[in-house]
């Protein structure tokens, strides 16, 4: 069954009231929000800070990649199952946090922190539309990385101007099986060289050391790879416009209602971990990569010469040929982030918006012509902020350091609303409570140690 487009996802019917599907091949019509979040997950990230850190440290931290994908999908299962028992949007979940709030309607903290955390993402998805017309421009050199730039961006707002939630989920899913085939197929060809990936190598991967001189690299990769904090709130958003909390319906503490909540959990736990694991995939790969081809020849991407470095992962393994491979392939990674951290976007500030009163997100009317406007904004402030740095490494890095920043935000949201004092509905089992804190743990050693090292 699909979201009929004309049908408001963020208004609760009783005609809409719809009892989850119990078997896995019923299960698998009502995925799609996890095709979105793999398209926006696997990108930047994956592709220069994974493969770097596989380049400086080699096999040894392939354990820190993979406890980066696994350890954050707590957290956004918990907005998952928020969207589901509440059908409340992520930006006023976070209004309700405690703390300061400010301005006329008493805004909380977050929310504004948020806010002003945006203003640095422009330069990581500037990096990554910077990144797209590199690669065009190698393919096809007659245009200059500045016209391609400009070409990419209204190539994105085109395609979001008609960006309801059907067509969101149905490119996403098919950039995520594109993305998935070309990585793999280039790890699967490399085995057949002198770079080819042993299981000593694997083993030595998952020894849980830390060699001295990578420790950078390696938070940086933690906090690039697997879900960050925009994305574990851009799942609230898809669950909903799904039609999870509407087939679930207005909480009215019957049996049916539970009932039907924790069905479409369920269903929403198999959308979030089948996602998880195409991701997961696809970034150790990525690391594998860059660990078995560029360990030790100190071969680390930059600048400009990011895309022609990172484009001997391809070529080393199959020969100069392969590099249409590799250009086809980071393509697709980066496009695909590109197309769906716009489409979140668009929602998320709209929700901002109405938040802090600026527009009426419950008017649908409103809500669409908002998104749409957005749609045309942002990519606009992206080439603009390439087009006058022109360094998508150091930008994408910036951009990285406000997705951990608001991944501590999501950290303390987690916790709030699972432990605090707020009428729980539909409460998780005791295991999910304790990945919960193992994850928040996680998260802030890692935030902790970071800011040790950068003092």
């Amino acid at each position: 069954m699909v979201q009929n487009s004309l049908v408001d996802p963020y208004r609760l019917d009783k005609n809409a009231i719809l009892d989850a599907p119990s078997r896995f091949r019923q299960k698998l019509k009502f995925l799609g929000p996890g095709f979105i979040l793999s398209a926006s997950v696997v990108g930047s990230g994956e592709l220069i800070a994974t493969t770097s850190l596989g380049a400086k440290a080699g096999f040894v931290t392939l354990w820190v990649i993979l406890v980066s994908c696994l350890v954050k999908i707590v957290l956004q299962l918990e907005f998952g199952r928020l969207s589901i028992t509440r059908g409340v949007t992520a930006m006023n979940l976070m209004n309700e946090l405690p703390g300061p709030r400010f301005g006329k309607k008493k805004i909380s903290w977050a929310v504004w922190s948020w806010l002003v955390l945006w203003i640095f993402k422009p330069l990581q998805l500037g990096g990554i539309i910077g990144g797209v017309a590199i690669i065009l421009n190698i393919a096809i050199p007659a245009l200059s990385i500045a016209v391609w730039t400009i070409v990419v961006a209204f190539v994105v707002i085109t395609v979001m101007l008609f960006g309801f939630y059907e067509v969101v989920e149905k490119i996403s899913l098919v950039f995520m099986g594109l993305f998935t085939l070309f990585t793999l197929l280039a790890l699967f060809m490399v085995q057949n060289t002198d770079f080819a990936v042993s299981w000593p190598d694997i083993a030595e991967g998952l020894s849980f050391r830390l060699p001295k001189g990578t420790v950078g690299f390696a938070f940086a990769a933690f906090g690039l790879t697997g879900v960050g904090g925009d994305e574990i709130l851009s799942y609230n958003y898809w669950c909903i416009e799904k039609g999870y909390a509407r087939y679930t319906g207005g909480r009215d503490d019957s049996e049916a209602w539970k009932h039907r909540a924790k069905g479409w959990i369920r269903v929403m736990y198999m959308d979030a971990f089948l996602s998880m694991i195409v991701y997961t995939v696809v970034t150790a790969a990525f690391f594998l990569l860059g660990a078995s081809i560029l360990f030790g020849r100190g071969d680390l991407p930059e600048g400009y010469q990011m895309i022609e470095s990172l484009s001997r992962i391809y070529t080393d393994s199959v020969g100069p040929t392969a590099k249409n491979i590799f250009l086809m392939g980071s393509f697709v990674v980066l496009f695909s982030t590109l197309f769906a951290a716009l489409a979140i976007r668009t929602r998320v500030f709209s929700d901002l918006f109405g938040v802090v009163g600026w527009i009426d997100f419950s008017n649908m009317r409103t809500r669409l012509r908002t998104i749409r406007y957005l749609a045309i904004f942002f990519p606009i402030t992206w080439t603009i902020a390439f087009l006058l740095i022109k360094l998508p490494v150091l930008m994408v890095t910036i951009g990285g350091i406000a997705t951990f920043v608001m991944l501590f935000i999501v950290v303390i949201a987690g916790i709030w609303f699972r432990f605090g004092p707020s009428e729980k509905l539909v409460p998780p089992g005791r295991t999910y409570r304790i990945f919960l804190i193992i994850s928040c743990a996680a998260i802030f050693m890692v935030g902790i140690y970071g800011i040790i090292k950068l003092f």
